[in-house]
């Protein structure tokens, strides 16, 4: 095989003995190899997390915490939330900025080639889950629409002309989600805003009363809040190396936790606290339902409906089809739209009509917290590995050599996570946070001390 075999065929690795560095790609025509060109300067890349992170499972956290915390508390937590993980993805980003690697090479000196399939998965998963539910929430909206507009109401049609859609577009690639996220999210955040100053003027003495003039707590439930938000985007964390290898090289670190900061703030706290307000006033939980009450001006509605609609769109495309769509180019060896497809016919099977139930919220706060668990140490693992025991250097050669030291399983990896787990699983309320430190101890000591890890240390 050749070196532009592998440059073109992103289901292959690269030659052994060469790295071939990825200068231009076409639309749709996404690679695992090193990346030069990038596509996002930093406004695209704020507009795209900004556009992206609109997450109907936001407004569901806020719901459910209604009884916990008061508006301010609530509030903070948010901020807390999104100012942790807005260093996470910039520190976790750092080697996919730098080298133009994705997630699924980057994983690979920590857990080795066929290791890296662990992480994968657990990425892939809630992912796949995720966009099922928010396309559900998206054809619920168009379903809306369609039935006061025209009187036909059928969720089902909808839903599955929804998934099609966000599949064909998914399959133009980071240059298909900067135009959709430039030009959508400024119209998203505008409808976010709209809908929160309508619930505040609908329902502002509910609100006083069941939200405002509570004491709420600051306590271990303030904390598990935090985590619960930070837990919605715990998935991209890992992954963060997918969007950076786009952004331009001369956005530094500090501009970097501003981008994430200021894209991934505004959307979580106008969804979070709309959640909040409205479930606190009227005890609903459907989104659909709590935008069609909050809104009398019938075009209102309907604009309001669509940019749900079209923020699901945004969402999915950047966060839940990249994802698991590099992890089934890396393991079966496919094309980038190939995989795309892929994933969102696999959402089909994720029922998301049980998901959004009433009676589900309690239950998805349980799959966050649960897969918090697992996203935390292999969060840590790769901070640790490439800040600590790799000095922020990598052979790409070696990366790219299914032959070479990154060969096979990394047990050492695979032993630290476990622990991770076991200590995220034992404080299930802040599963994220309590993973960090035991398993990126237990990965240095292990790459240290195990005999088998020595070839991974690449020295």
């Amino acid at each position: 095989m050749t070196a532009t075999q592998a440059a073109t065929d992103p289901g292959l690795p690269l030659p052994d003995d060469h790295v071939t560095h990825i200068e231009h790609k076409a639309i749709g025509e996404e690679s695992l190899a090193p990346q030069e060109t990038r596509i996002m300067d930093p406004w695209s890349y704020l507009f795209a997390w900004l556009g992206g992170c609109v997450s109907i499972g936001t407004f569901t956290i806020g719901s459910g915490l209604v009884g916990t915390l008061n508006l301010l508390q609530t509030f903070v937590a948010i901020a807390i939330g999104c100012t942790v993980i807005g260093l996470a993805l910039m520190i976790n980003g750092q080697a996919g900025h730098k080298y133009g690697i994705p997630f699924m090479v980057q994983a690979r000196s920590a857990f080795g080639f066929t290791g890296t399939r662990i992480p994968a998965l657990v990425r892939s998963v809630p992912a796949i889950v995720w966009f099922g539910f928010q396309s559900w929430i998206g054809a619920g909206a168009l379903n809306l629409v369609s039935a006061t507009l025209f009187g036909y109401d059928n969720i089902v049609v909808f839903f599955i002309g929804f998934q099609f859609l966000q599949i064909g577009l998914s399959v133009l690639g980071f240059h298909g989600i900067k135009w959709l996220e430039n030009i959508g999210s400024v119209f998203i955040i505008g409808s976010l805003i709209y809908m929160f100053f309508s619930v505040i003027s609908k329902y502002g003495e509910e609100i006083s009363a069941n939200l405002v003039n509570v004491e709420g707590t600051w306590g271990a439930p303030f904390w598990g809040a935090t985590m619960l938000f930070l837990g919605i985007y715990s998935t991209m964390m890992l992954n963060v190396s997918d969007y950076s290898r786009e952004l331009r090289r001369n956005v530094g670190p500090v501009r970097q936790v501003v981008i994430y900061a200021n894209s991934i703030l505004p959307a979580t706290l106008f969804m979070g606290l709309i959640g909040l307000m409205v479930s606190g006033a009227t005890g609903e939980v459907d989104p659909i339902k709590v935008f069609s009450s909050a809104v009398d001006n019938k075009p209102l509605l309907v604009i309001t409906l669509l940019f749900i609609a079209f923020a699901q769109v945004t969402t999915n495309i950047l966060n839940n089809v990249v994802p698991p769509a590099y992890a089934l180019m890396d393991v079966f060896k496919i094309k980038f739209r190939t995989s795309a497809v892929i994933v969102g016919l696999l959402a089909f099977a994720t029922f998301p009509w049980e998901l959004v139930k009433d009676e589900s919220a309690a239950g998805l706060s349980l799959f966050i917290q649960t897969y918090s668990a697992f996203l935390g140490p292999i969060f840590a693992i790769l901070v640790v590995d490439y800040f600590v025991l790799r000095r922020q250097v990598l052979d790409l050669d070696k990366l790219y050599d299914p032959e070479g030291p990154y060969s096979g399983i990394n047990w050492a990896a695979v032993i630290a996570m476990a622990i991770g787990v076991v200590a995220a699983l034992t404080f299930s309320s802040v599963s994220w946070y309590a993973s960090l430190l035991p398993a990126g101890i237990a990965y240095y000591v292990l790459m240290k001390s195990l005999p088998s890890a020595q070839r991974f240390l690449d020295r």
